[in-house]
């Protein structure tokens, strides 16, 4: 007997376990912040309780309002991209529906190399009624784009520091590579062909590969990436001038191309780590890097904790308070059809 059946027959206990399992699923992202909060609070022992906490407090409510506004620009900025993409992937998305899916999104990225994110293509199918095997390579452009903004950043924030030149080439080198791979169909279509040569194996997981390659063709060219590319250069950007700021605000101005690639290179490296939401890495390549600067340990220890909260973990935030608007909208759009 199929174990679903007494679900289609009792619709309520249905609700109730989409229900449950949704908040159920909004206690990870509040019991890894009680984690970051208790890690944040063992390194202050170790750097000096007091003065780390006196940085803290130094962050008047304008100041922070100020940081949490230039967060939004970036959320806003990658929204409105993503509105672009699912339209030029043919979906018949409105700007508000985008943006309840965009945000909606950020209350799973701290699910490991933020896979939880595809929570946006479930949306789409019930709203739309694209199979999701067709939406999910939007996932896959979303994430190279942001890399790509996020690389040609740090590239052009090193060329302005001393002696990284040479270093901002490879980089730009790097993130152009992975935004041209991702926008060019017949390339990812090749991989995938070789990919199936060698391995031999599950034709029907290489069938829907090859389908959803075809979901990229319409972003070939650069009259579509550069647009993607700017979008998520300027949300990026956004954050890494309020670290800037914060930095200044706290005494430790080392310079808006010093702050932006620190910025830049500790949330690259939080997301190679593979953890959730690249928790511990971020934070520890963040401290260290400023350190190097000659920032006082417990000054990068406040400047790291402020900046996280104001950029990561207010995105998370954000994403648990549209969570249940976007799942409650595209239940009732489905039920419609």
């Amino acid at each position: 007997m199929n174990e679903n059946a007494p679900l289609r027959r009792f619709p309520a206990i249905a609700t109730l376990r989409r229900r449950l399992a949704a908040r159920t699923g909004m206690l990870v992202p509040l019991g890894l912040l009680a984690l970051f909060v208790v890690g944040l609070a063992g390194l202050a022992l170790s750097t000096g309780w007091g003065e780390t906490f006196a940085h803290i407090a130094r962050i008047g409510p304008g100041q922070l309002a100020l940081l949490l506004a230039l967060s939004l620009v970036n959320y806003l900025a990658r929204a409105i991209r993503w509105h672009m993409m699912t339209r030029r992937a043919g979906l018949p998305t409105r700007p508000g529906q985008s943006l309840r899916h965009f945000l909606g999104g950020f209350a799973m990225s701290v699910t490991p190399a933020r896979l939880g994110e595809l929570v946006r293509m479930r949306w789409l199918y019930r709203e739309t009624g694209r199979p999701i095997e067709q939406t999910a390579p939007l996932a896959l452009l979303d994430r190279a784009a942001d890399l790509g903004a996020m690389g040609l950043l740090l590239a052009l924030a090193v060329a302005f520091t001393a002696g990284g030149g040479q270093v901002a080439l490879w980089i730009a080198a790097g993130a152009v590579a992975l935004a041209y791979a991702v926008t060019r169909p017949a390339l990812m279509n090749l991989l995938v062909t070789r990919a199936w040569r060698g391995i031999g194996r599950f034709p029907r997981l290489f069938a829907r590969l090859r389908r959803g390659v075809r979901v990229l063709e319409p972003f070939a060219g650069a009259g579509i990436a550069a647009p993607l590319l700017a979008l998520g250069a300027i949300g990026w950007l956004a954050e890494g001038y309020a670290f800037h700021l914060l930095l200044a605000w706290l005494g430790a101005d080392i310079g808006a191309a010093a702050a932006v690639a620190i910025f830049m290179s500790a949330t690259l490296a939080g997301g190679l780590t593979g953890a959730p939401g690249g928790l511990g890495g971020a934070e520890a390549a963040m401290m260290g890097l400023l350190v190097l600067q000659g920032v006082p340990a417990d000054m990068a220890l406040a400047a790291t904790a402020i900046i996280r909260v104001t950029t990561f973990w207010f995105a998370i935030l954000t994403g648990i308070a549209v969570f249940p608007l976007a799942e409650r909208l595209s239940l009732r759009v489905e039920h419609a059809r």
